[in-house]
């Protein structure tokens, strides 16, 4: 169940990301809210992951979801560019990903 929990907890890391771009500067109530919410969500699905994960395992992890996830939603919601640099950018920091779990 922990790496459930830790697979979910990076999942709200992104859409705390994104509301957190669409608030504004916490300008705006809704995206402001869902924010937090999320936010709060995510880093207590990471806290029970890490009461079996390590925690240098379940943090890498945690951020490494957020980063990529980010990435992808950067392109795909809100038209930021695309390189050849980004791309190995984030293909690096998912081979580590897998590495990572791969030796947990």
């Amino acid at each position: 169940m922990a790496w459930i929990y830790l697979m979910l907890a990076g999942v709200l890391e992104v859409l705390w990301a994104f509301t957190m771009k669409q608030s504004a500067g916490f300008t705006k109530p809704l995206p402001s809210l869902v924010t937090f919410v999320t936010m709060a969500a995510s880093f207590g699905l990471l806290s029970v992951s890490m009461k079996t994960l390590p925690l240098g395992t379940a943090y890498s992890i945690w951020t490494g979801i957020g980063a990529v996830g980010a990435f992808v939603v950067g392109i795909v919601m809100l038209g930021e560019i695309v390189s050849v640099a980004r791309i190995a950018a984030a293909a690096l920091i998912v081979s580590g990903l897998v590495l990572m779990k791969l030796s947990s």
